[in-house]
């Protein structure tokens, strides 16, 4: 093990600051209002290899879809960044334009606007700026967009670096340092050789446009003849919503797509079933009998089309049911419509906005094997910051608690229909870790914790010595988890199943400082393999935990091995440094080499050492093995 250099402090989550958030309206107006000068910036970012014809078509595109589809927040740069004459509104736009500009760079130009039988491009200009066009061909699309900023926007580099970073551009330098080459005037950027709003018309080659139509209308009337086929009677069950075209006709894949063939079960069906896990929670919301919106839901989760947000946690399957699935709940929840399905090994949400606009997401989480503390809840919506839960039929109360915060009660939470309020996520704020918010379950079994780690199942939070884990319930065990809450952050969006606490030391400090504590931390996840240990060392007074070492996939810390080691260089209120290290309790010895050397019996190790140390340590254990330090 390499011990480093610890320093104690809160973990600090990146923060992205936000600029004002802007209307539709808004937006709409300032797009309409510099519509010519969005276009040019398109166009002279857009590469010249596709032609001058295809390119203004594409340029036009890109501005003519950059509106945003609801309240958006404006990039956070300076003011002057938005134009010479522009707002909010406007950056806003322009961001957008530059993003799809040079995404497009290298794909397929957008399918309209289409002028059939002309083409369109600008007036020709003169020497300079042909041999203008030529050098920003050669150029990057990066660099052809920190050209046309520097000199058609007349912003200054520093702005031009942000405005390019949140375009999506990853080596902002690079693209500054290639636009550096052109060494023509910024005037020649307003010639009409790149105004793709005044244009010329010509035609296009008419003895091929006449092959093509003769072969379109041939083309047409097959396509008349197939549709009037699919379109017999017994043949689908009515749009889809923002699907996919079917790929698949089958008995099977049919029936798990009938909104008519969902299982439901009974209200009480859990206190009569040998299992208590997902497949006993009734449909619950007020849209179960929405025939559309299950059909919708069923249609997406077997075929998401382009504009459906899929997410998976890691080592789930994305595929549709094999069969009909279960329903769980179908209703509004806040601006969507949310459906939630099970299929025996995942758990499926299903969302889409309810003012009827275009656009659904699909959240897909592994619960194979789930018990009564792992189908505990599923999340049904996030907003702002706040996260809403559907909880067991079986749970009889809900409560938020901070477990930054140990001496404080939960606030109790009502539930309607099984659906808790909106209470406060525990991770993603700006600025130091302050609190940890956990929903906690109360049934006829006890009282249990779990956290939200950004995905659809949140995670069961344990404490104890792996194979005797307990509910987090006891005033014990919430001190146990106060000072390491906030790293959590660290098991997101990994498909953890469960987090366990275990305080395997405490150790003196060396001087009459007090005892540390040494606590354990492991995350089981859902599809076995991805397991993540931290070994935490949190000395008196302090507001958190230091990670000392870490781990993916070790036995480590876990009920197989119910055995650790870490060690953490340590500096005293005198300036002496110390390498301290702690094995579990079955530890004999512990030996350290390579830039400290020393050993003691007994589970618990503190020698003289230099800032910057590293060494590698080795335990004793009573049954005679051996175990290195934890990674």
């Amino acid at each position: 093990m390499d011990v480093q250099s610890q320093d104690v402090g809160p973990p600090s989550p990146a923060s992205s600051a936000a600029g004002p958030v802007v209307d539709v309206e808004q937006a709409e107006a300032a797009l309409v209002e510099h519509y010519p000068r969005l276009v040019r910036l398109a166009y002279l970012v857009l590469p010249s290899g596709r032609g001058r014809s295809r390119r203004v078509l594409t340029a036009h595109a890109l501005v003519q879809r950059a509106l945003p589809r609801g309240r958006a927040p404006a990039p956070s740069i300076p003011a002057q960044q938005a134009g010479r004459d522009g707002g909010p509104g406007y950056a806003l736009i322009r961001l957008q334009v530059l993003r799809t500009a040079l995404r497009r760079g290298a794909g397929l130009p957008p399918p309209l606007p289409q002028v059939w039988g002309l083409k369109l491009f600008p007036r020709s200009g003169g020497a300079d700026e042909l041999a203008l066009d030529q050098r920003l061909s050669a150029l990057s699309g990066p660099a052809r967009a920190a050209h046309a900023l520097r000199g058609l926007e007349r912003l200054p580099d520093g702005d031009v670096r942000e405005v390019l970073r949140a375009a999506g551009v990853a080596d902002v330098d690079a693209a500054l340092e290639e636009a550096d080459r052109i060494p023509d005037p910024y005037r020649l950027l307003g010639s009409p050789e790149f105004d793709p709003c005044v244009l010329q018309v010509r035609p296009t080659d008419l003895l091929r446009r006449r092959r093509r139509l003769k072969a379109a209308l041939v083309a047409g009337a097959a396509l008349a003849v197939c549709g009037t086929l699919l379109g017999l009677p017994g043949d689908g069950w009515g749009p889809d919503g923002a699907a996919a075209p079917p790929y698949a006709r089958n008995p099977a894949a049919q029936a798990a797509l009938d909104p008519g063939k969902l299982t439901r079960v009974s209200p009480t069906a859990w206190r009569t079933s040998a299992r208590t896990d997902f497949s006993v929670w009734p449909a619950r919301g007020d849209r179960t009998g929405d025939r559309a919106l299950l059909r919708r839901a069923l249609a997406v989760w077997a075929r998401p089309g382009k504009d459906v947000q899929v997410s998976a946690t890691p080592g789930t399957p994305s595929g549709g049911p094999a069969g009909p699935p279960r329903l769980l709940y179908a209703g509004t929840v806040d601006t969507a419509r949310v459906v939630v399905l099970y299929d025996g090994l995942r758990v499926a949400r299903y969302a889409e906005p309810k003012d009827g606009t275009r656009g659904a997401a699909l959240d897909l989480a592994r619960v194979d094997g789930a018990g009564r503390a792992g189908a505990g809840a599923v999340v049904l919506s996030r907003a702002d910051g706040n996260v809403r839960y559907l909880t067991a039929p079986w749970v009889r109360g809900a409560g938020e608690r901070d477990l930054r915060r140990p001496g404080s009660a939960a606030r109790g939470l009502a539930l309607t229909g099984g659906v808790t309020p909106p209470l406060a996520g525990p991770a993603g704020r700006p600025g130091p870790c302050a609190s940890w918010n956990v929903l906690e379950l109360t049934d006829g079994t006890g009282t249990r914790l779990v956290t939200d780690l950004g995905e659809l199942v949140p995670a069961h939070l344990t404490a104890g010595r792996p194979g005797r884990t307990h509910e987090v319930s006891g005033a014990g065990a919430l001190r146990t988890w106060a000072p390491y809450a906030c790293s959590l952050g660290a098991m997101r969006s990994a498909g953890v199943r469960s987090v366990n606490a275990w305080a395997f030391a405490g150790q003196p400090l060396p001087g009459g400082s007090g005892e540390a504590a040494w606590v354990c931390t492991r995350a089981e996840t859902w599809r076995g393999g991805g397991s993540r240990v931290l070994a935490q060392f949190h000395t008196p007074g302090g507001r958190f935990g230091v990670v000392a070492a870490k781990a993916e996939d070790v036995p480590a810390c876990g009920e197989r091995e119910p055995r650790v080691l870490a060690g953490v260089l340590w500096k005293s209120g005198t300036g002496d440094w110390y390498l301290l290290a702690a094995g579990s309790r079955d530890t004999a010895s512990i030996r350290a080499t390579g830039g400290v050397e020393g050993s003691a019996r007994g589970h618990l190790l503190a020698l003289r050492a230099e800032a910057g140390a590293r060494a590698d340590l080795e335990a004793g254990l009573e049954d005679g093995r051996s175990i290195g330090g934890l990674r």
